[in-house]
């Protein structure tokens, strides 16, 4: 699991005291399955990971119309996960089976 990292400054009587804890990254899911993306349309923050999980019982890809990410094949019961690292909207789509298709937007 990715984590963010979130700092603390803690005052006591010696002093100061730096300490840093790990704090889950935000995650989102996409089930793939009935030869659909669910949701269609998710909007995300940039930094957040998204996952896309395969529950039809044969192979997806999520493929962005842009080509700026490519999963390759996503077998039954796989999945995938992709962190957009701007801000933008990521038109998708599986290679295998063009009238799937979903959107990404990422603030």
């Amino acid at each position: 699991m990715r984590l963010a990292r979130a700092n603390l400054v803690l005052l006591g009587a010696g002093g100061l005291l730096f300490s840093s804890l790990a704090v889950p990254a935000t995650q989102h899911t996409v089930t793939i399955e009935g030869m659909q993306f669910n949701p269609p349309q998710l909007t995300v923050h940039r930094g957040e990971r998204i996952v896309w999980v395969n529950k039809d019982l044969f192979p997806h890809t999520v493929t962005a119309n842009d080509k700026a990410f490519d999963s390759g094949s996503i077998a039954a019961n796989a999945s995938w996960a992709f962190t957009p690292p701007r801000p933008g909207d990521y038109a998708y789509s599986c290679s295998f089976h063009p009238t799937m298709k979903g959107i990404i937007k990422v603030q």
